[in-house]
């Protein structure tokens, strides 16, 4: 039997492994949500602290306890409405049948130059003819620190069945600034889309986890013992772990708790600003745990698309003491 080394880590599990496109990542699909509302927002990785909360999620070992848990803080500016779209399904799925801008500043006209400002009366008259409405908006990396001015643009889906009622919604946001807590509330779940941290072109060994081979082995000692059997296929199967590229893919994680949601910057600040990002300068977002990608990186918060049971806790402080 040939010295063959199964990877530790999947191969199949995402594929091609290859560099997302764009920096923002894109999604996919939306929940279905029956209140009219927006499904997502847009925010900035900042870097991870922990915070102390009280534990009082039902049944829970720890309950009425004081307990440190690990947190990433997002900054989110608001961000603002740039265009409304309308789609209308047919054989090949949703398809864009009028789209009109409703916002233009100095940085929009960087990012789009030649985009003028319509009337939503265009949009109006053809509601009967569609089944879906939804909205583009535009970040304001200008009010942040990290040195960007260029907004990031994302497609994001309203809550609701009514299409007439998700114009009227759309019609009172207009020219308005939106909040992450206009969107979401703390103790809350959302999915979480991001594009990973780059680590360029890996061999097999960190790429997967193949395992070294031995000092005797022939020829490679950190490559797959086996590439495959001498005929049959003809060629190198794609499963086979291979060097390639490794990080910079666009992933979701389900179901990450929102801790809290705060509007004063200075109650996770530290002296200095964290490392890689700076000073946080507006409100921020606390999410249990850890997010994918490297600080500065735009991150997709969502409505959760899996239902899971509820956790709670009360926050009490903010522990800076790591990050000093």
């Amino acid at each position: 039997m040939p010295n063959i080394r199964f990877p530790r880590r999947g191969s199949m599990q995402y594929w091609p492994r290859k560099r997302a496109k764009r920096i923002v990542p894109r999604v996919r699909s939306w929940p279905k949500v029956e209140d009219i509302k927006l499904l997502g927002f847009l925010g900035y990785k900042v870097g991870m602290t922990s915070v102390i909360v009280k534990d009082d999620t039902p049944n829970s070992m720890n309950k009425g306890k004081s307990i440190v848990l690990p947190v990433t803080v997002i900054e989110c500016p608001p961000i603002k409405i740039l265009s409304v779209r309308l789609y209308k399904r047919d054989y090949f799925g949703l398809r864009v049948i009028k789209e009109v801008f409703v916002d233009q500043n100095k940085y929009i006209k960087r990012r789009l130059p030649g985009i003028k400002k319509q009337d939503l009366k265009e949009v109006e008259g053809l509601l009967n003819q569609a089944d879906d409405l939804r909205v583009v908006i535009y970040t304001q990396p200008h009010l942040t620190g990290i040195g960007k001015k260029t907004p990031d643009l994302l497609e994001i889906a309203i809550g609701g069945n009514n299409i007439k009622d998700k114009f009227e919604f759309v019609k009172s946001l207009i020219g308005k600034s939106i909040y992450a807590h206009d969107v979401f509330q703390p103790m809350m779940y959302v999915d979480i889309r991001a594009i990973t941290k780059g680590k360029g072109y890996q061999g097999p060994v960190k790429r997967f986890g193949v395992t070294l081979r031995s000092h005797k082995s022939e020829k490679t000692r950190r490559g797959p013992g086996s590439l495959g059997p001498w005929n049959a296929q003809g060629h190198i199967m794609y499963r086979v772990a291979h060097a390639g590229q490794m990080g910079y893919h666009q992933r979701i994680e389900y179901n990450k708790l929102i801790i809290a949601i705060g509007n004063k910057p200075n109650e996770v600040n530290i002296k200095g600003g964290f490392v890689h990002y700076g000073i946080v300068r507006n409100p921020y977002i606390l999410i249990k745990g850890s997010v994918p990608g490297t600080p500065k990186r735009p991150v997709v918060l969502t409505y959760p698309h899996r239902k899971r049971k509820q956790e709670r806790y009360i926050l009490q402080s903010i522990d800076l003491s790591s990050n000093q």
